[in-house]
């Protein structure tokens, strides 16, 4: 319930000739999926930010949201959060479509982290953390001891225990940014959607929090579907790579197909170049 919690607590492709669907499968030897979009799309203002497209997110993956600024990442995130309704089409969770979900299950189902989190004013970081067990047990609800498990083990997962009795608005944006994922960890759904969870880190803790969403994914079969402008982080740590322009699927797959120079040029508009990591040999992208 993140996306209900957090709103508590604050909330080159070329043109398609015609409006074909984008369609985009992910993992077809994968379990039934999570998420499914059909026509999915959305229009604020006269403005289309997200043309229809089709697109199936398998459980159990790590997926990462890529593409230039503007091309529809967020959107498309904020629709599989229930922070905004399809204005065409459908998103469907475990088959039930988005609105139709009771906002308390929806929320044991689904954690999400905005770009901007909103303040937490007088809040300690243990008191923030806690708002994640909020689908558990309600707004008036005592925390039990089993809530009082997950909350410890959010804070000691992400580095964030030494906090704990800080007031949240006075650490750095780094540091809030890692309570915030502390949050999402507390409210235990088996899905976690972030958008640009990163941005505000250094280069240490983008790797820690990557790499902290990496183990949720494969030893507690999470769901994990983040929004990375770093292509590179993107490749190491995600099994899937959505990319998106202009508000048009543009093309997905493994990082092995997506790291391509013909494939990221399309993609950020920029010549690209293919390096091999000196160490792993994984492939790099590197702007001319």
């Amino acid at each position: 319930m993140l996306n209900d919690m957090t709103s508590t607590a604050s909330t080159e492709a070329t043109e398609a000739t015609d409006a074909r669907t984008a369609r985009a499968p992910l993992a077809s030897s994968s379990p039934a999926p999570l998420f499914e979009l059909e026509g999915a799309a959305f229009e604020a203002d006269g403005r289309v930010l997200l043309q229809p497209l089709d697109l199936v997110l398998p459980a159990g993956r790590m997926t990462a949201l890529i593409g230039h600024n503007g091309s529809g990442k967020s959107t498309l995130i904020k629709l599989l959060a229930r922070q905004q309704a399809c204005t065409r089409g459908v998103a469907r969770l475990r088959g039930t479509a988005l609105r139709d979900w009771p906002a308390r299950e929806f929320a044991r189902q689904v954690a999400y982290l905005p770009q901007n989190p909103p303040a937490a004013t007088d809040m300690t970081v243990r008191e923030l953390v806690a708002l994640g067990r909020y689908p558990w047990h309600g707004a008036l609800g005592r925390l039990s001891a089993d809530d009082h498990a997950h909350i410890d083990e959010a804070l000691r997962l992400t580095d964030t225990a030494r906090f704990a009795s800080q007031l949240a608005d006075h650490l750095s944006g780094g540091e809030r940014q890692r309570v915030w994922l502390a949050m999402l960890v507390a409210q235990a759904a088996p899905c976690l959607l972030l958008d640009e969870p990163t941005s505000a880190l250094d280069i240490a803790h983008q790797i820690e929090v990557l790499r902290l969403l990496r183990t949720l994914t494969d030893e507690r079969a999470l769901t994990v579907v983040i929004v990375l402008h770093d292509v590179n982080l993107a490749a190491r740590f995600c099994d899937d790579m959505i990319a998106l322009h202009s508000g048009r699927l543009l093309q997905c797959g493994t990082p092995d197909e997506m790291m391509d120079a013909r494939v990221l040029e399309s993609i950020y508009g920029i010549p690209m170049d293919i390096l091999a990591h000196p160490h792993s040999g994984s492939r790099l992208a590197v702007a001319r």
